[in-house]
């Protein structure tokens, strides 16, 4: 999009670097956003701590999407706490079209402010479609200027004391929009009270109408969640015989809502996460709001009836697991194959080929977070005899892997690294980074960064590129890199299978089982490729999903998986 507009936009190296780049358009008066999911606001949070003391000149938004449930996360932080830690203002939408209307109110508040507005969403509206009614677009501005104060803007211990004065009035004048926000809002009449938030709202509405109590339960409705307004929230309390607080992830309303309550000398009871209510687990759903609404109002509450499934053979599981044509599966199991006899340990990172997790390939022992196998590797060297090999997909390497390295190679650790090059950032969508050949993407103007050369000018002592696909040569050069003294380096360069059909880069032949075959199953027992599949106890390979690869064909011992003829 960006390329047919006079929007500039940019995949930065990490969220740190994304911040500090948008913060510096933002004082230069240009509107800017930054957008992350919940776990990036973890490497951000460097820079963000000191802008919210610096503050912008133009409006900026950051997109927090947090992930109840893990869907793909490694954990379920709740990050309005990094509101509440920064002094930011958050809003948070209930919907589609609210997060579109929110947007723009975002902006105008970050400009009210002078202040960056943490936006927050969660998984449901994340993954939500929907009619949104588009307004007018305001007038762009695309070029700004910096005028020089280095006396409110440059961060020395004298500047910051003044600094953080400035951000506690800008979050008085915070809450006092809070108070009147539109987005704060009550809907309903009654005794009984609900205090909710985010797509939480969509469900405590259904359930109120399902259970037929609207005149019994009225709701108080948080979009602008921080700073929570502290008078509405008392006077909405006050007018309250008890109270449920309806929240995703941690108690955050819930243990300030009861700190207004104290204030106030209120003695009503309030419950939110609690063992026979709501859980700081996972996603929230439907028939979990309306059984915990019914039982702590005492509705009646008849729950829906589970249609029988008894007579329904059970669905197949379907573990994740690397594409067919992976390149990463080859090089898992020519690790495996050149560590024979050795004992291992296999820091692994974030990426497509953190599914080596799962058996038969087995190569990940210990994750942290972006970057980790190469910084925790060192750890392990440190204090075991054993031999550790760590994985970091290319992408990673340029996000998080390179202080690590940097580190290991000061500090002599002793540990083989394997930078899985497949050309792309391929678990979340082909998205390019420092090391991606942007030609190939017809996208001009942008530089390359080769991650071997990288490697070298650090000082690593050792290194070796492997091509995936050439099993034998591949395992000769990785036990010459396992028995290295000291850090060691592998990059395994071979495009990701899907990333080369959407290039449409040329394809090769699928391949078959011949009548060789003697049903040793090394292929399904060493590799698991998708691809495989029995019929008739015999193994055969499905042609619309191999991609050629070979791999299976090179570790067959009786040399019976063969390419498919080419037909007239």
């Amino acid at each position: 999009m960006s390329q047919e507009s006079d929007l500039y936009f940019e995949y930065s190296t990490n969220e740190k670097i994304a911040m500090e780049v948008a913060a510096a358009a933002a004082n230069c008066g240009v509107r800017s956003m930054c957008v992350m999911k919940h776990v990036g606001v973890n490497v951000a949070a460097d820079a963000l701590m000191t802008l919210a003391y610096v503050g912008v000149k133009g409006g900026m938004v950051i997109v927090s999407a947090d992930d109840p449930f893990m869907f793909s996360s490694q954990n379920e932080q709740d990050n309005r706490f990094y509101a509440k830690m920064s002094g930011l203002p958050m809003v948070e939408p209930s919907s589609v079209e609210e997060a579109k209307e929110l947007v723009s109110y975002a902006f105008e508040l970050s400009e009210k402010l002078n202040e960056p507005v943490l936006f927050r969403t969660t998984t449901r509206i994340n993954h939500s479609t929907g009619i949104v009614t588009l307004g007018k677009i305001r007038e762009r501005v695309t070029q700004g200027d910096f005028v020089k104060d280095p006396l409110n803007l440059v961060t020395v211990p004298a500047v910051a004391r003044k600094l953080h004065v400035k951000l506690l009035e800008k979050y008085d004048k915070a809450q006092e929009l809070a108070e009147t926000s539109e987005y704060n809002f009550i809907t309903g009449k009654g005794k009984w009270g609900i205090i909710c938030n985010g797509v939480s709202y969509n469900y405590v509405r259904d359930a109120i109408n399902d259970l037929n109590i609207e005149d019994k339960v009225k709701v108080l409705r948080m979009g602008f969640s921080h700073p929570l307004p502290a008078q509405r929230i008392k006077s909405f309390l006050k007018a309250c015989e008890k109270v449920l607080m309806i929240e995703e992830g941690e108690p955050y309303m819930e243990e300030a809502v009861k700190a207004f309550a104290q204030e106030e000398g209120l003695t009503l009871e309030i419950k939110g996460k609690a063992k026979d209510l709501f859980s700081r687990l996972y996603e929230y759903d439907p028939g979990q709001v309306r059984k915990c609404i019914a039982k702590y109002f005492g509705f009646k509450y008849t729950p829906t009836e589970v249609v029988d499934t008894a007579d329904v053979p059970p669905v197949p599981q379907r573990p994740p697991t690397l594409c067919a044509g992976c390149s990463h599966r080859a090089t898992y199991y020519e690790i495996r194959k050149a560590a024979e006899g050795m004992q291992t340990i296999f820091p692994t990172d974030i990426g497509c080929y953190t599914l080596g997790l799962l058996p038969p390939l087995s190569t990940a022992d210990f994750l942290l977070c972006m970057g980790s196998s190469v910084g925790t590797s060192g750890g392990f060297s440190k204090v075991t005899d054993k031999k550790v090999v760590a994985f970091i997909g290319d992408s990673t390497f340029f996000h998080a892997g390179i202080p690590g390295l940097v580190n290991a190679v000061y500090n002599n650790h002793n540990f083989t690294l394997v930078v899985l090059d497949n050309g792309t950032t391929a678990m979340t969508g082909h998205q390019p980074h420092p090391g991606v050949d942007m030609t190939q993407l017809k996208l001009e103007g942008y530089g390359r960064v080769s991650i071997e050369a990288v490697v070298k000018a650090i000082g690593v002592q050792y290194v070796t590129v492997i091509k995936p696909y050439k099993v034998k040569k591949s395992i000769e050069a990785i036990k010459e890199a396992l028995n290295f003294q000291g850090v060691s380096v592998i990059i395994s360069e071979e495009p990701c299978a899907l990333y080369a059909k959407a290039l449409k880069l040329p394809q090769r032949k699928p391949f078959r089982i011949s009548e060789k075959c003697k049903d040793h199953r090394d292929c399904i027992n060493h590799l698991a490729c998708p691809a495989f599949y029995i019929w008739d106890e015999k193994v055969n390979i499905d042609p619309n999903l191999c991609t050629g690869c070979a791999l299976c064909a090179q570790i067959c011992p009786e040399n019976a998986i063969l390419p498919v003829k080419a037909t007239a």
